[in-house]
């Protein structure tokens, strides 16, 4: 697997300024007018500061809210609940481990049949690994993920 990198001033320096803002300072992109809202490729997501795996394609769902949406975390491990109290409410803020990203909020309205959470994710956090780069780019070892999710889907990758 690709090693994850912490949070480091040379790979923040080359984020876009939505990038930065959005991973560095908590800001929200706009919905439906974000790079992975509606990408259905099969591939992974991580951070786009550390490379630390958080998503992959297999639990994606369409939720409506105009920004990726997940079931569950790639890696759990890799993924952070925080309390957020921003904006006159309370909600769940998530965050990178490694490369401590705000990524987004986790709220309780996913699908009941995929346990109920939904991983409310920015684009701007986020670097699509496509299924067949998965190797090259020393994420090979999740390709086993994918695989069933491709067969079932009877994808020809």
């Amino acid at each position: 697997m690709a090693e994850p990198q912490s949070k480091q001033a040379a790979t923040i320096a080359k984020l876009t300024a939505r990038q930065r803002a959005v991973t560095q300072e908590g800001a929200t992109e706009p919905a439906f007018d974000n790079e992975f809202w509606d990408k259905k490729e099969a591939g992974i997501y991580v951070d786009i500061v550390s490379g630390e795996p958080l998503f992959a394609s297999k639990q994606k769902f369409d939720s409506g809210c105009g920004w990726p949406s997940f079931t569950v975390p790639l890696e759990p491990e890799n993924v952070v609940e925080t309390v957020d109290r921003s904006h006159g409410m309370v909600r769940t803020e998530v965050r990178s481990a490694q490369g401590d990203s705000h990524l987004g909020h986790v709220f309780d309205d996913g699908p009941a049949e995929e346990g109920g959470l939904r991983y409310c994710i920015n684009s701007a956090a986020l670097r699509f690994v496509p299924y067949e780069d998965l190797e090259s780019e020393g994420y090979g070892n999740y390709r086993h993920v994918l695989d069933d999710h491709l067969t079932q889907e009877g994808t020809d990758q």
